[in-house]
């Protein structure tokens, strides 16, 4: 009898898509921090992202996923506007 090709701990496709979904937040949230012109406060976001980002990476509930994805999207969009009205 023929086994499964994949690994025991292969990803589906919805979980898969979904963790490049979030590396993708987690990605623009870096490189919009890196925009932010106090270093302290550079640093401060950086620790705060990754620790959040760390906190949750053994979430396996898909609805706490999206509603985890949402709120770092609305973090980025706020720091990103924020960063706009500094410049402005």
């Amino acid at each position: 009898m023929m086994g499964s090709r994949l690994p025991p701990a292969a990803l589906s496709l919805k979980q898969f898509l979904q963790r490049q979904k979030v590396l993708g937040v987690y990605r623009s949230m870096l490189r919009t921090i890196r925009q932010v012109p106090d270093e302290a406060d550079r640093k401060y976001l950086r620790g705060w992202a990754r620790e959040e980002f760390k906190r949750n990476k053994n979430a396996t509930n898909q609805d706490a996923i999206r509603m985890m994805i949402t709120q770092a999207i609305n973090h980025l969009e706020e720091l990103q506007k924020s960063l706009l009205l500094a410049r402005s």
